[in-house]
C-alpha cells in the first residue's frame, strides 16, 4: 500500500505544475493533501475525482484557506470530517478515512495542523488546537484500530529536523512547547514517527518544506514538518518511505510511504 502526503499550498496551483500526471505514475493507493486554498466550485473534474481515485474534502468556510482531502483507489467504508470541534472545523483542518484490509480496521487521516509564525494569536490557535487534538489522538491509539496520521504538522520535532536549528530555538515551529508535544506523540501516546523509523539519521534528505525566502530550496535550507504518524502495528509495516524532489508542486514535498498492507 503506497500512501502519500503533501501540503498542496493551494491545489489549483499544484494542478498547474503537473501534480496530476505524477500522481497518476505514482500508482499510489491513498493520497493525503492539505491546504487546498480552494472551495468545491473551485475544483476541476480531474482535481475532485482523479483517473482510478475517488476523491474527499473538508473545506475550510473562509474562501482561499487551508482545507484537506483525500484520496483513494478503493471506496473508504467511512469518511469523517472534522473533529466536532466548530473552531477547528471551520478551517478544514482533519479528514478520516475507514477501510478493511488485512490488519482489520484501518483509518488514514489528512491533518493540517495550524500554523503559529504569523503571530500571537496564530500561534494561540495552534496551542489550542493541540491541547485538544492530543487526547483524540490518545484515544486513537487505545481504539485497537491501526491509524496513519498523515500531514502538516508546522513543528519540526528535533535539531536533525531542520538546517538552522539554534536560530529557530524561539521560532513557531521549533517551540520547546511544540517539541515537547511531539514528543508525547512518540513517547507517551505510543504512536510511530514512520519517516524515523526507517531513516533516523536522515537530515537534510528529510525535509519536507522550504521557505519562498532567500535560496531556500537551492541551498536546502528546509524543516521536516510534514509526517506520517502511524499506530505500532502498520508502523512495523511500512517498508520504505522518501521525500520526492525532483518535481516541485508546491513549498513542500510529498512524503511517499509503502507498507506491507493489503486494504
Amino acid at each position: 500500500m503506497r500512501v502519500i502526503s503533501l501540503n498542496l499550498n493551494g491545489i489549483r496551483s499544484a494542478a498547474k505544475k503537473a501534480l496530476y500526471p505524477w500522481l497518476a505514475a505514482q500508482e499510489a493507493d491513498i493520497v493525503c493533501l492539505q491546504e487546498l486554498k480552494a472551495q468545491a466550485p473551485d475544483l476541476s473534474l480531474e482535481m475532485l475525482n482523479p483517473p482510478g481515485l475517488f476523491g474527499y474534502f473538508h473545506y475550510a468556510e473562509k474562501k482561499g484557506y487551508s482545507g484537506v482531502g483525500l484520496y483513494s483507489n478503493k471506496q473508504p467504508a467511512r469518511i469523517i470530517e472534522g473533529l466536532g470541534i466548530a473552531d477547528i472545523d471551520a478551517e478544514g483542518r482533519y479528514i478520516e478515512a475507514t477501510f478493511c484490509g488485512d490488519l482489520g480496521d484501518l483509518s488514514v487521516v489528512s491533518l493540517y495542523l495550524p500554523s503559529g509564525s504569523s503571530g500571537e494569536e496564530r500561534q494561540a490557535a495552534k496551542f489550542a488546537f493541540m491541547e485538544r487534538f492530543l487526547p483524540r489522538l490518545e484515544a486513537l491509539a487505545n481504539s485497537g484500530r491501526e491509524f496513519i496520521l498523515c500531514g502538516d504538522w508546522n513543528i519540526a520535532h528535533r535539531e536533525i529536523d531542520l538546517k538552522n536549528w539554534k536560530g529557530n530555538l524561539k521560532n513557531s515551529g521549533f517551540l520547546p512547547e511544540e517539541r515537547a508535544w511531539m514528543g508525547d506523540l512518540f513517547e507517551r501516546v505510543g504512536l510511530v514517527d514512520v519517516y524515523r523509523r526507517l531513516h533516523p539519521e536522515h537530515g537534510g534528505e528529510a525535509y519536507t518544506w522550504w521557505s519562498n525566502r532567500g535560496q531556500a530550496w537551492a541551498k536546502n535550507v528546509g524543516w521536516r514538518i510534514d509526517y506520517q504518524v502511524a499506530t505500532p502495528g502498520i508502523a512495523a509495516r511500512a517498508r520504505a518511505a522518501s521525500v520526492y524532489k525532483a518535481e516541485r508542486f508546491s513549498d513542500h514535498a510529498p512524503l511517499i510511504v509503502d507498507y506491507d498492507y493489503a486494504p
